[in-house]
């Protein structure tokens, strides 16, 4: 009996589904893992998560229904993910692009052309990841800004400090803040978990506006506050420490700050603002 009930889920297309969509995720999340980039892997882990929660948490209410057409541009779609795939051995933009083309090639499979209105929540998360760290800099020097208020923590700690451009001089050193110093990676990572933030739970219109700004600042600040450290390390020639907290564990410990700032000012202003206001009613 449990052999013909396996056979009975096999013959269920959304069985089908889940497994592609399986392979697919652990495709990406693998050739992620190969880039070496903690903080790219992280968000790609997050952002598969919460589509697949979203997914779970209304399967129910999905209309799965795919005509020939959509079935065989998704599954076009997905032979085009594995050829490229077999040829990437390192760092790729196509590894940000590929969760989007994923999540459409899926929609296909299931619901069709005529459905993929309905998942525009996951296409919008699975969409951000393709967005490249250099995009932020076509429109802002964010490696001047950085280097900017960095000089403006050191000055107010006390360190004479002159900024020349995007070069910090401190004393017996001076550090260049150039475009992977810049904190571009930190502020995505974070607009990324507002924007997951406001998918996932009710907020209002001041809310959307607020919390994006303040995943920002927060993102830019906490790097500076990094950019900082390593024109002292530098004065003070410390190498070791200066390679540990720029290339170490040590910048992944400054985002896990900044991820614990923002969740910090999520929970308390934000998600704890209906039960303040319950008590007050009371």
């Amino acid at each position: 009996m449990t052999e013909i009930k396996w056979l009975n889920h096999l013959q269920e297309p959304k069985y089908w589904l889940l497994g592609i969509a399986s392979g697919l995720i652990i495709l990406q999340l693998t050739l992620t893992s190969r880039t070496e980039n903690a903080d790219l892997f992280g968000t790609m882990f997050l952002f598969w998560g919460v589509v697949c929660f979203l997914i779970s948490e209304r399967h129910e209410t999905l209309t799965l229904e795919s005509g020939v057409f959509g079935s065989c541009f998704g599954a076009s779609l997905i032979f085009f993910i594995l050829l490229k795939s077999s040829s990437i051995s390192g760092y790729d933009f196509f590894i940000r692009v590929m969760p989007f083309l994923s999540g459409i090639s899926l929609a296909l499979l299931a619901s069709g052309t005529k459905g993929l209105k309905q998942y525009w929540q996951e296409f919008l998360i699975l969409g951000y990841t393709a967005i490249p760290p250099g995009f932020i800099g076509v429109f802002v020097d964010v490696a001047k800004l950085t280097a900017k208020f960095s000089a403006f923590i050191l000055h107010y700690l006390g360190f004479e400090v002159v900024r020349q451009g995007a070069f910090l001089i401190i004393e017996k050193g001076s550090v260049e803040v150039n475009h992977g110093c810049s904190g571009v990676n930190a502020i995505l990572q974070l607009l990324g978990l507002a924007l997951v933030f406001l998918l996932m739970f009710p907020t209002t219109t001041g809310q959307k506006i607020v919390v994006p700004i303040v995943a920002l600042l927060i993102g830019f600040v906490v790097n500076s506050a990094r950019v900082a450290l390593l024109a002292v390390l530098v004065s003070l020639s410390q190498p070791q420490a200066f390679k540990y907290w720029h290339e170490g564990n040590g910048s992944v410990i400054f985002s896990m700050i900044a991820v614990f700032i923002f969740g910090l000012f999520c929970w308390f202003a934000i998600l704890q603002e209906p039960q303040n206001k319950k008590k007050q009613n009371c």
